[in-house]
């Protein structure tokens, strides 16, 4: 199926006609948002889908149920466009579930920081014009394959947008890593755990540990240690078509979480394989988007500090 915005100029051809909306679960703040951009598209003349977990639990209560719902392989069949109504932890699982049909994500933001919803809740209409007629610019972003290998067998896979942690668990003790890059040993860690991180991710966990902000354009890998014992263990980055090997040499409790959302629990010789995945996402992003401008106000830089 041909997706919109498959190049950054307006195509009437390529414009949406068929949107998805995607909302965080049991809010009704998001529920209202959702009503009024449902009545806004179906205005507009275009046909509206809402994600099935979304329509259950959220849009029932405002009384839209003429609109049709259906699973997020169903709306990735379907659909030109997603709009998700939330913060980034929804865009992530959206993402995640999305990315093998490359249906380009529209981010309304109704959490805190949001990084990946570029949409305020109070211009979520107005942006709407500007959507529709083409004038959104379509970024790519990439994201990662990762497996858990057990002995010879894998027992679990996952992507991850923004990262693929692996970590001590909820006992106190440090984990004991090996770090392996395209088969080549790089160093034994004795941590908290390791980050495994995107572009997009390095504005995520990586930052709480001090890893580099990466820009979205850049192709590359963040491998960044959490409290390392070792203080010489410092963040590396390496390039997208590096294979990334984390071998646990160590644990009483270790686990494996890919984007902060899905969980898998790792045993003292256990192996997690992280590679670039062949899918990508494309984000859409409002005219006069500026990564550095998000930056700036997310994170708070050149602000003058208040007087006493």
């Amino acid at each position: 199926m041909n997706h919109a915005f498959p190049q950054e100029s307006p195509d009437s051809a390529n414009l949406p006609k068929t949107i998805a909306l995607i909302g965080k679960y049991h809010s009704q703040e998001i529920a209202e948002s959702v009503r009024l951009l449902a009545k806004y598209l179906h205005e507009r003349g275009m046909t509206v889908l809402i994600e099935e977990e979304t329509a259950r639990n959220v849009v029932a209560q405002l009384d839209v149920r003429s609109w049709a719902s259906g699973s997020f392989s169903w709306l990735g069949a379907h659909a030109d466009m997603a709009i998700v109504v939330g913060g980034d932890g929804t865009m992530l699982n959206a993402a995640r579930q999305l990315a093998r049909y490359r249906v380009p994500l529209v981010g309304v933001n109704q959490g805190r920081l949001g990084f990946m919803t570029d949409i305020s809740r109070s211009e979520m209409l107005t942006a709407m014009d500007d959507l529709l007629d083409g004038r959104f610019v379509p970024e790519t972003r990439m994201l990662l394959d990762a497996e858990v290998v057990r002995g010879e067998r894998t027992f679990a896979a996952n992507l991850a947008l923004n990262d693929v942690v692996v970590d001590k668990g909820a006992i106190g003790r440090m984990i004991e890593l090996e770090l392996l890059v395209d088969g080549e040993f790089i160093y034994h860690l004795r941590s908290d755990g390791l980050i495994v991180a995107t572009s997009t991710g390095s504005t995520a966990y990586a930052l709480s540990a001090n890893g580099p902000i990466l820009h979205p354009r850049i192709s590359a890998i963040a491998l960044v240690p959490l409290c390392p014992h070792a203080l010489t263990n410092r963040p590396i980055v390496v390039g997208d078509r590096n294979e990334i090997e984390i071998r646990v040499a160590y644990a009483t409790d270790s686990r494996a979480h890919f984007d902060g959302q899905v969980t898998v629990d790792l045993k003292s010789g256990d192996c997690v394989r992280i590679r670039r995945s062949e899918y990508s996402i494309c984000l859409l992003h409002p005219p006069g988007y500026s990564y550095f401008a998000m930056l700036r106000q997310k994170l708070h830089w050149s602000e003058r500090p208040k007087e006493h």
